[in-house]
């Protein structure tokens, strides 16, 4: 087994600590499990439990800003007003774990806490005001929870391999699939590029995004998907007609949900919605045009994403015109699920990621 190929297996488990105050009783037979995802801008709870067809019922859905990678590309470490913010984000979570009797969870971070130079303290300082033992992802580790909660969207019929596409606030990783009729996803390779909405952003600007700087923002992608050493496999795939891109983010989401012309953003609506090329380019270039202020209006968008999703459609952009798939399928899911099918296997092996209607 390679590095890389061990790098995308690694997925440890974290158990909670008895007597921690955040935490119900644990039940062996069917556990409430909490799943909590802390990027480099939202602090992500989910919080389920099994149902008798074997998937998961969900419970409680919890989501806060927190912006824990401001100033990071520039500083090299967290602040400590970005820290004050995920500390309360966690105890909100940890409110909420103990209002639905969590048995089990699983706390991760992701791109920050690869980063940060003080990301041992962060994570330290988790623990010590909160109990969480906070887990901090490689890029392998991040990839393979996504997939495992992104899978069910996964269409191995129609297409022998697949490009998953994760765009976050401090890196966006990529991955090449194959998929298998009857067996689980396997990941051939991936590259993960230290690029992300809200370092993006903070170069570039977040208001009116002139187009020279939109036109960086994908050059730089650009590079970075040229030097993908799957680039190649990808290329002869799409010719032969045998890839489906599957996209997970706030970007795609919100890019759907505007496509759709919501008033209000349904995940029901967006999770699953197939949009092709030329769609997405309309949405996006009518996002660049529009000012902060009319962005932060948009219900489905919202003030806390407005400066952010211009930078999130150049970077899809830059993916899109180097794999033109032609259609894309929207997830609005991803680490937290794939981290609760990981915990409920652990009671049943044959426990699914799909959540219940």
């Amino acid at each position: 087994m390679t590095a890389r190929e061990e790098a995308v297996g690694k997925a440890a488990r974290t158990a909670i600590p008895a007597g921690h105050p955040g935490v119900g009783r644990h039940t062996t037979s069917a556990p409430v499990c909490a799943a909590i995802d802390l990027g480099t801008h939202n602090c992500r709870l989910l919080i389920a439990k099994p149902d008798p067809m074997r998937r998961f019922r969900v419970l409680d859905v919890f989501s806060q800003p927190v912006r824990l990678g401001e100033g990071l590309d520039r500083r090299g470490t967290l602040s400590a007003e970005a820290v004050a913010r995920a500390l309360d984000a966690l105890r909100s979570c940890i409110y909420r774990m103990h209002r639905a009797g969590v048995g089990r969870v699983r706390a991760v971070a992701t791109e920050p806490c690869r980063q940060a130079a003080n990301a041992d303290a962060f994570v330290a300082e988790v623990a010590r005001q909160t109990g969480l033992k906070l887990e901090a992802l490689t890029a392998g580790d991040e990839i393979t929870l996504t997939l495992a909660g992104c899978s069910p969207l996964l269409k191995p019929a129609a297409a022998r391999f697949a490009l998953l596409v994760d765009i976050g606030g401090g890196s966006t990783e990529v991955s090449w699939i194959e998929q298998r009729m009857g067996r689980p996803p396997h990941i051939i390779d991936f590259v993960s590029i230290p690029c992300g909405v809200v370092t993006f952003a903070e170069r570039y600007g977040g208001d009116r995004v002139p187009p020279h700087a939109f036109a960086a923002m994908v050059e730089t992608v650009s590079g970075w998907l040229d030097r993908f050493a799957a680039a190649a496999a990808v290329d002869a795939g799409i010719r032969a007609g045998q890839v489906q891109m599957l996209a997970t983010s706030g970007t795609v989401t919100t890019l759907g949900a505007c496509y759709l012309r919501l008033k209000r953003y349904q995940r029901s609506k967006v999770d699953g919605l197939e949009l092709s090329f030329r769609d997405i380019a309309l949405v996006s270039a009518t996002l660049a045009a529009t000012s902060l202020s009319a962005r932060a209006a948009n219900p489905c968008i919202g003030p806390d994403r407005a400066d952010l999703v211009v930078a999130g459609c150049a970077i899809l952009q830059a993916i899109c015109r180097r794999w033109p798939v032609g259609r894309l399928t929207v997830a609005d899911r991803g680490i937290r699920e794939g981290l609760l099918a990981a915990m409920m296997a652990e009671f049943d092996e044959s426990a699914s990621a799909e959540p219940a209607p």
